[in-house]
């Protein structure tokens, strides 16, 4: 494969660091990812260039920031293929924009006794602000049940559905199993019942393309440090339809058109959903990560780490008395697994000394360890500038974490 590995690890200079005296060895992309120097060169670009607060002003720097900040949701808009820049909202990231839905959403549409459904592998930000609209107007929580292979029961989930059922809100991508979700199909069987649907993308969109015209989905969730920008930055990306209707999710500036004592009448889309001064910095560095990620290409990318992914998965085979979770059909680039009798963080720890970072725990997946009945995992989530030799080092230091447990 034609893929410039080398030219990409050149522009992420914290791979060249040394950890405990060993070569970083960086598997936690799952849970952030780092940033190649164009990101930052955007960002600071800002900070030495134009900083100035958007929108309203009249003087230069002002509309030189404004300018970026609004080519930046451009460029967001076109990377996830939405109809309108104004259907794309910046948020704080994935766990902001699924609470902007519960909230805005939920006030304006569902009432005591209707339904939301998500499924049993979400992460803990698809499944609190449920349980908290849940609380506040007393809504149906349902689950999609999870089967031993990482799959979802889409059997259970067409039984699910009821007239009461307003909204499915499930993930892209798992971040414990990596399973691949039928997205496609979650969503035509859900429309066919006049249902509104969100995707978490948080672990999708740095790894496949993603077009949410096409997908047709009624919102998509995105964070910019999942996909090699800066952190407190994210996105998310409804139909105008719904985004017109619904209740704005905070007060302040910019969210407004004309305010009184009496009265407060709301701006436009996507300043309604936009209060305060918003975080126009990170916006210019997430715009600098999709350019980055354009420009090598989301198919090449993919391509890349599904070879890696394969590799890994028959080296990590290989090594015999672990347990693998998730081993659905269609995986997205991460591994959990446990070596059988040693606990996830001990190994982990282990590992870290020998200057190689996985991430263990529950993955702010509590209900599916239980499905699972597990503390935790291990998982090693790859990103496009990890290589063979890496792999190599992770299971090198696996053989090492069991010499030294005997």
């Amino acid at each position: 494969m034609n893929y410039p590995i080398e030219a990409i690890r050149n522009d992420f200079p914290i791979l060249t660091q040394q950890v405990h005296g060993k070569p970083l060895v960086y598997f936690d992309n799952g849970a952030t990812t780092h940033k190649p120097r164009q990101v930052v060169e955007a960002m600071e670009e800002v900070a030495f260039r134009y900083n100035s607060n958007i929108h309203r002003g009249v003087h230069t720097l002002s509309n030189l920031c404004t300018e970026a900040f609004e080519n930046a949701r451009q460029t967001v808009a076109s990377f996830i293929g939405a109809h309108n820049s104004h259907e794309v909202i910046f948020t704080r990231g994935t766990t902001e924009s699924i609470n902007l839905v519960a909230y805005s959403f939920g006030e304006t549409f569902l009432q005591s006794g209707d339904e939301v459904i998500i499924s049993g592998m979400e992460h803990h930000s698809n499944i609190v602000p449920w349980q908290l609209l849940q609380k506040r107007k007393g809504v149906v929580l349902k689950v999609i049940p999870v089967l031993d292979n990482g799959q979802l029961d889409m059997e259970v989930f067409r039984s699910l559905i009821s007239r009461r059922t307003r909204l499915v809100s499930v993930t892209h991508v798992s971040n414990v199993l990596g399973t691949i979700n039928p997205i496609e199909e979650i969503i035509e069987i859900a429309h066919q019942h006049n249902i509104a649907v969100l995707i978490d993308g948080a672990q999708a969109v740095q790894h496949l393309a993603v077009d949410v015209k096409k997908l047709d989905c009624d919102f998509y969730a995105l964070s910019g440090h999942k996909l090699y920008g800066p952190t407190g930055i994210g996105v998310l990306y409804g139909k105008e339809k719904w985004l017109n209707q619904m209740v704005p999710y905070q007060g302040g500036g910019e969210m407004i058109q004309t305010v009184t004592f009496e009265e407060t009448t709301f701006n436009e889309l996507p300043y309604k959903f936009e209060a305060g001064t918003p975080d126009f910095t990170g916006a210019i560095g997430l715009a600098a990560a999709v350019k980055y990620l354009q420009n090598i290409g989301l198919q090449k990318i993919h391509a890349y780490e599904d070879e890696l992914f394969n590799y890994a998965f028959e080296k990590l085979q290989a090594l015999g008395n672990i347990t693998f979770y998730g081993t659905a059909h269609i995986r997205g680039s991460l591994i959990s697994f446990l070596l059988n009798g040693i606990h996830p963080f001990d190994a982990g720890t282990l590992l870290d000394k020998m200057g190689i970072a996985v991430r263990t725990g529950h993955h702010c997946a509590q209900p599916l360890m239980e499905r699972f009945k597990i503390p935790g995992t291990i998982r090693a989530s790859f990103g496009l500038y990890n290589t063979t030799s890496e792999v190599d080092a992770l299971v090198n230091g696996l053989v090492k974490v069991r010499q030294l447990f005997g």
